[in-house]
């Protein structure tokens, strides 16, 4: 890449977005909102200081988009420190991933401990069948779709946001099962993450490090089997979130509204990965993030990437038209919807290429089912009533 390369672009901002904002960008490459820029820009030479209006100015542009302020000069001094050096990691992350763009985000002031700490939550991390789990059975793949998003289909609720707590394994696991009961009743309902959260302590014994807790991470198998106990979760609107794991279990069997049959591992074959994609609904996926924290936009195919899994996130299609310029072809590509808010990356979702278990995005991928309507003597005998 050339070492003189400078690439800017022009992305909204908002005086007063926050973390957990909502509100969703126009597209990934959408322009400004209310006559302040923020500019997307990645210096091949790592010295932010030569970008043409100073660290200074991008720094004050980032915190006026995202709402930050700092309790004292001190911690404002280091903060600027960490956002100089994650946009030399972006740098980084861009030569290792040129066909995506990285660059300012809303963790653009946070260290990768920090980020880590705040925003993933994957226990365990061990490439296996988990205890008391079924393999997926083998499917057919000799007709599967060109390309195919459950989002079109109706099977995917809005991006929801899990705040500064580790609970991306609860909202994992409640994507795959809204799909699955979008699947099994026709209806789409948010299910509660805040349930799990606060009531799951399912433990792998196989791992003692792996029990489900709340904002310090948990697994969605360990999550699917808390489920499938508990009788199933309830609405989000009866239970909603709270990005804490402080409060106590508020769970009520009588507000039940999605319930599991069944769930199981998909094996680590992108065919099969993808027919039962299609044929069961949205799967609850591993990932490792660390290309996510400065991700803006397009399709994120590093040439090296740990497959050390540490976050969970929902798998809702795939495509092919993501085009690759470092291969001068185009790349396919699996979507994932991620639980950052809709202000991340494109509009809360994430694309990643297919074909090598990029980040791990194979390595760990279950499929669940819906109690159906009119069937729920399942539910009712897993929860012994």
């Amino acid at each position: 890449m050339d070492r003189n390369f400078f690439l800017f672009a022009v992305i909204a901002t908002a005086a007063t977005a926050s973390l957990c904002s909502s509100e969703s960008l126009a597209s990934p490459h959408s322009t400004e909102r209310d006559g302040d820029p923020l500019i997307r820009q990645v210096v091949d030479d790592g010295d932010v200081n030569r970008l043409p209006l100073g660290a200074e100015h991008h720094f004050s542009l980032f915190k006026r988009r995202f709402g930050k302020s700092y309790a004292s000069e001190e911690e404002h001094n280091r903060r600027f420190k960490i956002f100089k050096a994650n946009m030399r990691r972006a740098q980084r992350h861009q030569s290792f991933d040129p066909s995506a763009v990285h660059g300012v985000t809303q963790f653009a002031d946070l260290t990768p401990f920090e980020f880590r700490k705040a925003f993933l939550g994957l226990r365990g991390h061990r490439l296996r069948l988990p205890v008391d789990t079924n393999a997926a059975p083998i499917l057919p793949t000799e007709n599967l779709p060109t390309d195919f998003d459950w989002r079109e289909r109706g099977a995917v609720t809005p991006v929801k946001n899990q705040g500064s707590c580790g609970s991306c394994w609860s909202f994992s696991t409640t994507g795959a099962l809204e799909g699955a009961n979008f699947l099994a009743t026709g209806e789409l309902v948010s299910l509660s993450e805040q349930q799990l959260v606060d009531c799951d302590h399912e433990c792998d014994p196989d791992e003692a490090d792996s029990c489900d807790s709340g904002c310090n991470g948990g697994l969605m198998n360990s999550a699917f089997e808390y489920t499938l106990k508990a009788g199933g979760l309830m609405r989000e609107e009866d239970y909603p979130y709270t990005g804490t794991d402080r409060g106590t279990c508020k769970f009520d069997k009588s507000k039940i509204a999605a319930s599991v049959a069944n769930f199981s591992v998909v094996p680590l074959d992108e065919d099969q990965i993808a027919a039962n994609l299609v044929k069961n609904g949205p799967l609850a996926i591993a990932i490792n993030a660390v290309f996510m924290q400065t991700y803006i936009g397009g399709v994120s195919c590093p040439f090296i990437c740990s497959k050390r899994l540490d976050h969970g996130v929902l798998l809702v299609g795939y495509g092919s038209a993501g085009y690759a310029p470092i291969r001068m072809r185009d790349k396919d590509y699996w979507i994932i919807k991620n639980s950052w808010g809709e202000n991340w990356g494109e509009n809360g979702y994430y694309r990643i290429c297919k074909g090598r278990n990029i980040c791990g995005v194979d390595s760990m991928v279950s499929t669940v089912a819906a109690v159906r309507i009119g069937d729920t003597s399942i539910a009712a005998a897993a929860a012994g009533q």
